[in-house]
Parts: structure tokens; sequence; C-alpha cells
């Protein structure tokens, strides 16, 4: 069954044109850049927002590439994919679907999870995108706070780190984990999906490579005010998002997941 983003897409391909849209370069003196066609979102019921910042595949020639010092370019394979697998999931489960909001351009030419400058690499005019796909996050916010008193924001990603499980982002460092305070949620592990941390992986090692959240974990979370607590969950490849049989496995997992968290900690049930 074919979700709403991944119908449009589709179509999108199959009738010879840009999936991401036409954008077009700015002319000399003429309009600013509008970034509209480079972000994706689709509405949902649900007290949950699911942002995809490194997903994106369109790498127009005449937007120039990130060269900042430090940047990095790689982008999270098929993690859009697997929302739009995630948003389906929940909608064949419970008949009622999460707000998605995904970034569609490769990470070398902008990257969503970052402040303004690193994410446009000083190209000006594509701090257009970057306030465009902030706005759409809010407004997905927004939108969720007027169905429910509270709300959950994860921001999917995708890591490439030797060991295979989620890594779930909290704004905690490894250290901070492994401190006898720490306040951990095992559900993924119970699933049966190696994640850290859990109940059996209270924290990872000191060696192990780790994300902890980024950018928009912090500007999009509770922490200062508001309603809506954000997560980062950082997947592995295989068996996740490398297949479309991978990604419908895990989407379920994820479905259960997140139906029993939300019940749990926002009250939600479905209708």
């Amino acid at each position: 069954m074919w979700g709403p983003v991944a119908l449009a897409l589709a179509l999108a391909i199959a009738c010879g044109g840009d999936p991401a849209g036409a954008a077009l370069p700015p002319a000399g003196g003429g309009p600013p850049l509008d970034p509209s066609p480079w972000v994706a979102a689709t509405d949902g019921t649900i007290p949950l927002v699911i942002v995809v910042s490194h997903g994106g595949s369109v790498a127009p020639a005449w937007l120039p590439d990130r060269d900042c010092v430090a940047c990095v370019t790689a982008t999270d394979l098929k993690t859009h994919e697997l929302a739009i697998a995630i948003a389906d999931g929940f909608d064949r489960r419970v008949g009622a679907r999460p707000f998605v909001v995904a970034n569609l351009l490769h990470r070398r030419k902008f990257d969503a999870n970052r402040a303004v400058a690193e994410a446009t690499g000083g190209h000006v005019p594509l701090e257009a995108m970057w306030t465009l796909f902030h706005a759409r996050i809010d407004s997905a916010k927004a939108r969720a706070l007027r169905q429910h008193p509270r709300a959950l924001l994860i921001d999917l990603h995708g890591h490439g780190h030797p060991i295979a499980r989620l890594e779930i982002g909290y704004l905690l460092t490894s250290g901070d984990l492994r401190a006898p305070d720490a306040v951990l949620a095992p559900r993924f592990s119970a699933a049966g999906v190696a994640a850290v941390p859990s109940a059996a992986l209270p924290a990872p090692a000191a060696a192990d490579a780790y994300f902890s959240g980024g950018y928009n974990t912090w500007r999009h979370d509770s922490l200062g005010g508001g309603a809506v607590d954000a997560i980062q969950v950082e997947s592995h490849y295989l068996g996740v998002r490398d297949t479309p049989a991978a990604r419908t496995a895990f989407a379920e997992t994820f479905v259960t997941v997140l139906l029993q968290y939300l019940a749990d900690h926002y009250d939600w049930r479905p209708a």
C-alpha cells in the first residue's frame, strides 16, 4: 500500500519529473530562491512528528556544494523511505498517521541538522531553505498540539557505526548515560532490536561511537519550554533501512514500541 508521500514521489518519477519539484536558481536581480520543492511535509493526527534531516538525494548542479571546515556531507541512506514506511505502518495499525517533515536536498548541498551557517555552507540564498525547513517543523508541532496536550518529535537518522544497533539520543553524552542516575528506555531492546541506552546496555562503551542528539533535538525539544519533546533515533543500515522488506518489518516494531510509549508518557491511545 503506497503512502501519500511515496505515491507522490512515484508519480513524479513516472512522469519524468524531478521528484523534488522544479526549483530553479534565482535569476540575477530576480526574486529570491524558492526552496518549497525541497521540503516534503505531510499532515498527521497523532501526537508524533517525524523529522528526516539527511535522507535527501536532490543535488542541483547549480547549487554549490558545502565546503565549510569539518562539513559532513554523507547522506543517511533510505531514512526518508524509512519514515514513509513508519507512517504507513501507523496507518495500517491504527488508521492514523504521524506528521512527517523531510529535507529532500542532498547533504552535500544542505545539512538540515545544523545551525544556519553550517547548514548552508555559507551560501546565503539557502538560508531561505533553512528557515522554511524549521518553519515546517514548527507548523507540524503546532498542529499536533492543537489536537493533543503534548507531543513527541523523533529526528530520524541513519548511522554507519560498526555496531548494528539503534542509538537513541537524549542530548546526553555516553559518559552521562553511564552515570547511575541516568533514565533509560529499554523498549526497542525488549522488542528485539538492539539499542543504546537500554536496560541491557545502559550506555555505550567509552571507545564506541555514539550520536547523542544534534541541533534539531536541541532546537525542537521542550527543555527551553513548550510541550513537544525531541529524541534523536539513529538507525543502522542492514536489517533496518537496506530493503523495502527490512523497512516494513522495522516500521512494525517501531509502531509497536511508539504506541506503548505514547500511551505511557503522553496519555494517548488510538480511538
